[in-house]
C-alpha cells in the first residue's frame, strides 16, 4: 500500500502497542480472537487508536464524520431530540462524543430554539477525547461526563458512529463448517490463524446470520457480539426509564443485505489519513478499524432486552424529516460565501451516492412518538 508515512513518535507508539499485543498473543498459546486484537488496537490505555493522543477527526485526522462536515447535522438532531424531550425529560446522553462537535451543535440549537437542557451527559472511554470535549464544551455548564451508562434514563440518547468501532469476531466458511479467524504472530508480523469456531461463537453465528449454513465456502464475515451486548445494556437503561428514545447513526445494512455474495470478503475497513484500506495489521494504534453494522442484529438485541424499535430509516430521510432543509435556509442563499459551503455539506449528508443511503438511523426507546415527518421515512419492516 502507498500510504502517508507516520512520524517517528507515531511509529514508536505503534511499535510499543505491537509489542503489547504480541505479548498477549504469547500468553494465550499463540493466538487471540480478532475481537481482542481490535479491542487492543483501538482502546489499549495510552497506545490504542482512541486512547492515544493523535487527531482522529477532520482534515488533520483519518476520517470525517457528519458533525464535522456541518453544524446542520447537529441542529437537525436537536430538532428531533426536542420533540422527544417534550414527551420525556430535558436531558440528553451521548455515547462516544468524538471532539464534542455534535454536543456543541445540539446544545447551540437547543438554546436558539429556547429548549432548556438540564443535563447533557457524555459517556466517553477515551481520556484524550474527553479532554478535547471539555475544552470544546467549556461554555455549557450542563455537560457532565460519565464512565458508564446510568441504570435508568429519561430523555434522548445519541450515538454517532459508535457501533461500527466495536470489536468484532472474524469468521470464514469452511466445507466442514464455520472457522474463526484469530490473530497470531508469524515471521515477526501479525497474521490470521484459522481455527474451528467454538460453541459460543457458533451460537452467535446462528443467531445473527440468516441461512448461515447456505453461504459459500470461503465466505468471510463479522460477528457483532460486543455491539449486541452494548445494545442490550442500552435497552435495559431505556426500559428502566419512563419515556425516552435513542438515535443511533451509523453505516451498515439490515441482515438480508449484509450477507450478500458481493460482501464475501466481509466489511472490515481501516481508515488512515483519509485513506481507506482493508489491512487491520497496518501500524496498530495509528488507524481506525471498523466494520459495517448489522442493524437487524442490533434491533433484535434491543428488543430482547426490553426496548421498542421505534424506527429504522436512512440518514437522508431522518435529516429531511428533522427539518435540515429549513435549517439551511436560515442562511441567505444570496450570501454565496456562507450558503454554498453549507449547501454542499448538506448535499453530501443527503445524497444516496454519498452518506444519505449508506448511513442509517436506528431509533429505539419507549413511550414516545417520533415526529410524523421522521416516522414517514420508517423502513423498520426491512429489518
Amino acid at each position: 500500500m502507498s500510504l502517508p508515512v507516520p512520524s517517528s513518535d507515531a511509529l514508536a507508539a505503534s511499535h510499543a502497542l505491537s509489542h503489547l499485543i504480541a505479548a498477549e498473543i504469547a500468553r494465550n498459546d499463540g493466538a487471540i480472537s480478532f475481537a481482542r486484537y481490535m479491542e487492543l488496537a483501538l482502546y489499549a490505555p495510552d497506545l490504542g487508536y482512541y486512547s492515544g493522543g493523535s487527531a482522529k477527526l477532520g482534515k488533520d485526522g483519518d476520517f470525517t464524520t457528519a458533525p464535522e462536515l456541518t453544524p446542520l447535522f447537529g441542529a437537525a438532531v436537536a430538532q428531533a431530540a426536542a420533540a422527544i424531550i417534550a414527551q420525556s425529560a430535558p436531558q440528553i446522553l451521548e455515547f462516544g462524543a468524538g471532539t464534542g462537535k455534535l454536543a456543541f451543535d445540539i446544545l447551540t440549537e437547543m438554546a436558539v430554539a429556547g429548549v432548556a437542557i438540564e443535563r447533557y451527559f457524555i459517556v466517553e472511554l477515551s481520556g484524550e477525547l474527553r479532554a478535547r470535549q471539555q475544552d470544546k464544551l467549556r461554555d455549557f455548564p450542563q455537560v457532565v461526563w460519565l464512565d458508564e451508562f446510568p441504570d435508568a434514563f429519561d430523555g434522548v440518547v445519541v450515538g454517532n458512529e459508535v457501533l461500527d468501532a466495536m470489536p468484532v469476531h472474524l469468521i470464514t466458511r469452511h466445507p466442514e463448517g464455520w472457522h474463526e479467524l484469530q490473530v497470531t504472530v508469524r515471521d515477526g508480523r501479525f497474521d490470521y490463524l484459522e481455527t474451528p469456531a467454538g460453541p459460543e461463537l457458533l451460537a452467535q453465528i446462528a443467531l445473527q446470520i440468516p441461512e448461515h449454513d447456505s453461504l459459500p465456502v470461503g465466505y468471510v464475515s463479522e460477528v457483532h457480539g460486543v455491539a449486541c451486548g452494548f445494545m442490550a445494556t442500552l435497552a435495559r437503561m431505556l426500559r428502566n426509564g419512563r419515556a425516552n428514545a435513542a438515535f443511533l447513526f451509523d453505516y451498515g445494512f439490515p441482515a438480508h443485505e449484509y450477507y450478500l455474495g458481493q460482501r464475501a470478503t466481509g466489511t472490515l475497513m481501516c481508515h488512515y489519513r483519509h485513506h481507506a484500506h482493508p489491512d487491520p495489521f497496518y501500524y496498530p494504534g495509528l488507524q481506525d478499524i471498523t466494520a459495517h453494522v448489522d442493524f437487524t442484529a442490533m434491533a433484535l438485541a434491543a428488543q430482547e432486552a426490553g426496548a421498542e424499535v421505534l424506527a429504522y430509516l436512512n440518514q437522508a430521510g431522518f435529516l429531511i424529516g428533522a427539518g435540515a432543509g429549513e435549517l439551511l435556509l436560515r442562511t441567505d442563499p444570496s450570501d454565496a460565501m456562507r450558503y454554498l459551503p453549507q449547501a454542499k455539506a448538506l448535499q453530501k449528508l443527503l445524497s444516496p451516492a454519498e452518506m444519505g443511503e449508506l448511513f442509517k438511523v436506528l431509533v429505539i426507546g419507549k413511550n414516545v412518538a417520533l415526529p410524523d415527518a421522521i416516522a414517514a421515512h420508517d423502513r423498520s419492516h426491512r429489518l
